[in-house]
């Protein structure tokens, strides 16, 4: 193969794989937005279920107030009934004393309503702070992954900004313009596999006299469509076999 060919294939592959790193480190802080914003979900959920149990549990105490309310009354009015005269009175008595009964039995009957609200509720508070735990716990091992993960990318960086500065040096300094002309044009993709006729990139088809010069890979060749310095990967050889047959090696 062309050294410069192999050269330029070798800084493509270099420089797409910085390229991928660092788009990995700029994406980090949109990612801790959104370990952030799981966390406050989670939280949220925590809080709106305690909000809950806890208007429950003031609704509760209201209605609590209320029965004992009416059951001061119902115990006033027992204390009159001694003290009437007539029938008529005693007969509206028993009226009231029935309506202040009716009452507080209403009153009881929510306040079994809300006791058994409070336990579905209680649940519903501990499952969310479960769950919030559970979060907390997943986020916390994201984040010690992501570290590690940042300190990698960032020896990667490093290392490949070297390999680059001996892969430039070593080249002939007008295919390297070639390269970065190209790359500037193109999302910095100025080297293409060709493969069956066709440049893998924009995959429109080679010229069959290009494509057969491409496939020496003895010179520096463009697609005429897209540009793109080409190069061809050859069929795997084949190997010999005990039995003295012939296999393609993978």
């Amino acid at each position: 193969m062309n050294a410069d060919l192999e050269r330029l294939i070798a800084l493509q592959q270099n420089d797409s794989a910085a390229e991928a790193a660092r788009r990995r480190l700029a994406e980090e802080p949109e990612h801790e937005k959104a370990l952030a914003a799981r966390l406050e979900t989670a939280r949220q959920r925590v809080a709106a279920a305690r909000e809950r149990l806890a208007g429950n549990q003031t609704a509760r105490r209201a209605l609590e107030k209320d029965v004992a309310l009416h059951q001061g009354r119902l115990s006033r009015f027992r204390d009159q009934m001694a003290a009437v005269k007539t029938n008529v009175e005693y007969q509206a008595m028993q009226k009231e004393i029935g309506f202040a009964q009716d009452e507080v039995k209403a009153i009881e009957d929510r306040v079994l309503e809300r006791m058994l609200e409070a336990d579905d509720l209680t649940a519903a508070v501990k499952r969310a702070e479960t769950e919030l735990a559970a979060e907390e716990k997943a986020v916390d091992a994201d984040r010690r992954s992501t570290a590690a993960e940042h300190v990698d990318l960032q020896a990667a960086v490093e290392r490949m900004n070297g390999e680059r500065i001996a892969l430039v040096a070593a080249m002939d300094q007008q295919i390297l313009a070639l390269f970065e002309a190209i790359a500037r044009k193109r999302n910095g993709i100025a080297v293409a596999e060709a493969r069956g006729g066709v440049c893998t990139i924009c995959h429109v088809r080679l010229r069959p006299q290009v494509f057969n010069s491409v496939r020496r890979n003895d010179s520096i060749m463009q697609c005429d469509h897209c540009n793109r310095i080409l190069y061809f990967v050859p069929a795997p050889a084949a190997a010999a076999t005990p039995d003295g047959a012939t296999q393609q090696t993978r």
